[in-house]
């Protein structure tokens, strides 16, 4: 259990493993490429598949491993092979509505204890879209930490001025802002890391995550992409999500610049989020309050007093549809599967039954 210790093992997860699949390995998911994994055991890297029973017994994507969970295997072959048996009970899971129309989960990572959302000081800056991100974290009780990457490109007043816009809307955020092409910036982001805690990295294509876990590491491991100068965007440099153990025992997990961060099913991470709203919400009138047109709304009294920003009222409201629209979408689809399972198992009963008849 040593090995794992380094991975990110703790007592939370020692006290959740199931006595009766002592027989398995418990193995940490590093790497995920569609139906393939690359598993740790905190000494080497090994090639893993799931079990066949495992892919048909899966619902949702929500039901597969991702990259930060900790999983039961068996091993072959001198541990060059796993064989994926199960998922251990996850501490935490970070999850967004899949890009495009598509409605179900994509898994982002798995047993986060802190969440790095990584903005740039130019135009990429916006506090909107931070709120996304803290919504689908929150949803999580994940601690969220926010980096302000290219400070070098404002003034060091402009970026004071950045950070009181975001206290202003969220007065509890950490936030540091630091330029890569600083080795004293670059310090100070290393003494945040802890021992054995597990980061995730969030943020667009462009911010500077690659250049970040390269100076992180002391390596150039993972190539940068330029930037496009009619919107300040790059190239997806990471493709895949992956975990990375720095040399102080901290836990990466750096993920590919994400252009869509579609939420579903996010309630509580909304209420987190916009906690002043959902205070406010217990004075309104009804108690089913749309917080839109109804008299006595105490949601839209502050608004009119100038106690909550419009463009923080709207996205509010544009993130709380968008949530339920989907979870009602999600919740459609699985009924729809669920029918068809029940279909499908009726009808190989049959096909068998029939065919014990000919015997």
């Amino acid at each position: 259990m040593n090995n794992l210790k380094n991975l990110g093992f703790d007592n939370w997860f020692s006290d959740k493993v199931d006595l009766s699949k002592t027989d398995f390995s418990i193995v940490r998911v590093i790497s995920v490429n569609k139906n393939s994994f690359v598993v740790s055991n905190g000494e080497k890297d090994i090639y893993a598949e799931l079990t066949g029973k495992f892919l048909f017994n899966t619902d949702s994507a929500v039901d597969l491993p991702t990259v930060g969970d900790f999983v039961y295997a068996q091993l072959f072959d001198d541990d060059t092979l796993a064989i994926i048996q199960d998922i251990l009970p996850r501490k935490s899971l970070l999850k967004r509505k899949a890009a495009g129309k598509k409605i179900d989960f994509q898994l982002i990572a798995a047993n986060i204890d802190i969440a790095i959302i990584m903005q740039a000081l130019d135009s990429n800056f916006n506090i909107r879209r931070l709120e996304r991100y803290l919504v689908i974290i929150n949803d999580n009780n994940i601690t969220p930490l926010i980096l302000l990457s290219k400070s070098d490109l404002i003034s060091p007043e402009e970026a004071e001025e950045k950070k009181k816009q975001i206290l202003e809307t969220l007065p509890d955020a950490k936030i540091f802002s630091f330029s890569n092409n600083n080795a004293s910036d670059i310090e100070n982001i290393k003494s945040l890391f802890t021992p054995h805690k597990t980061y995730c990295l969030l943020g667009s294509s462009g911010v500077g995550k690659t250049t970040l876990l390269n100076n992180l590491i002391h390596q150039n491991l993972y190539k940068t992409q330029p930037i496009r100068e009619k919107d300040d965007r790059g190239k997806h440099t990471t493709t895949r999500r992956e975990l990375i153990i720095l040399e102080n025992g901290a836990i990466i997990i750096d993920n590919p610049g994400m252009r869509e961060l579609g939420i579903i099913s996010n309630e509580s991470g909304i209420s987190s989020t916009f906690g002043e709203i959902d205070e406010l919400s217990d004075q309104c009138k009804y108690k089913d309050c749309t917080h839109t047109v109804e008299a006595g709304c105490a949601v839209l009294e502050a608004l009119e007093h100038g106690e909550i920003s419009e463009e923080r009222y709207e996205n509010f409201l544009k993130l709380y549809k968008e949530s339920k629209y989907n979870e009602m979408s999600y919740v459609e689809k699985r009924q729809k599967d669920k029918k068809f399972g029940k279909f499908f198992n009726s009808a190989m009963k049959k096909i068998k039954n029939r065919k014990d008849s000919y015997k």
